[in-house]
């Protein structure tokens, strides 16, 4: 283990990453210490913490291997700048948005599986029982190491029935949808790491296979699991909300008005997604 000090070369607004990671109540964020424990794949903990500001940004990762280090780079978009996301948008209909929030970094999931799960739970819930079902789900079945919550292995998962997780106030059909999952994944026929090799639409099309997995779920998990920077999930409500109030509205525009931005806003559509929903949050 050894400690690292890491300056970035470009404009990055930790403070508002970790607001965004603090709605998760299973992430371990200070706000005030200006830091995130991170859970590793192999069970430790490293902590990155913020030393500078948002112009000149410079952090501290502690407790992390050089593989781990490299993991949480990329976990946290250090390794990638912003300002070309930035100065993308300088120029299109959202620019007042992207100077608002000028340097908020997509921040991956720190699990693959726990990306796919939050997504598979959080369907169709408001965004406060979302989160407490997921809680309940990790609490339950995963472990909590020094304040820190692990998501449960698959395998763990794979051999329940789903009244256990009925238990926790999951419908029969999620509790399905989870648990059959789980069971692909323990078994491995799904392989979520591999799934980085795959372009976006082989990702989708792998995935929407299973029960429980539609186009919310599968772009969600290749924002959020996977990193990747040109999805809009059309059917998000709370997009539709955010572009209601940034147009002016009084209803939600139809996919139809939406999809006529799409060409504007790309290769970065995930960032569109992230600053709109960042602007109602």
């Amino acid at each position: 283990m050894r400690e690292l000090r890491l300056e970035l070369p470009f404009a990055y607004d930790f403070d508002r990453a970790l607001e965004r990671l603090s709605l998760d109540p299973l992430h371990a964020v200070d706000l005030s210490d200006r830091s995130v424990r991170i859970p590793m794949p192999e069970g430790t903990i490293a902590t990155v913490k913020a030393r500078g500001i948002s112009e000149s940004p410079v952090f501290e990762i502690t407790d992390a291997t050089e593989a781990q280090m490299r993991l949480i780079a990329d976990l946290l978009h250090f390794n990638r700048s912003l300002k070309p996301v930035t100065d993308h948008f300088r120029k299109t209909s959202l620019a007042h948005l992207f100077e608002e929030h000028k340097g908020t970094p997509l921040v991956r999931e720190f699990s693959l599986y726990g990306s796919l799960m939050k997504s598979i739970i959080h369907q169709q819930l408001n965004l406060s029982f979302a989160h407490t079902l997921t809680s309940r789900f990790v609490q339950t079945y995963g472990e909590q190491k020094d304040g820190v919550w692990f998501y449960p292995a698959p395998e763990t998962i794979a051999q329940l029935e789903p009244a256990s997780l009925r238990e926790l106030q999951f419908s029969t059909r999620k509790a399905e949808y989870v648990i059959g999952l789980s069971r692909a994944m323990a078994s491995g026929e799904l392989d979520l790491e591999n799934m980085a090799k795959l372009d976006d639409d082989e990702v989708a099309a792998r995935l929407v296979h299973y029960r429980g997995v539609g186009p919310w779920t599968a772009q969600s998990f290749l924002m959020f699991g996977l990193g990747r920077p040109n999805l809009f999930p059309l059917a998000d409500i709370g997009l539709q909300n955010a572009l209601k109030i940034q147009w002016g509205r009084p209803e939600k525009p139809k996919t139809e008005e939406i999809l006529l931005h799409l060409p504007e806003w790309e290769p970065y559509l995930s960032y569109a997604s992230l600053y709109l929903w960042r602007s109602v949050e």
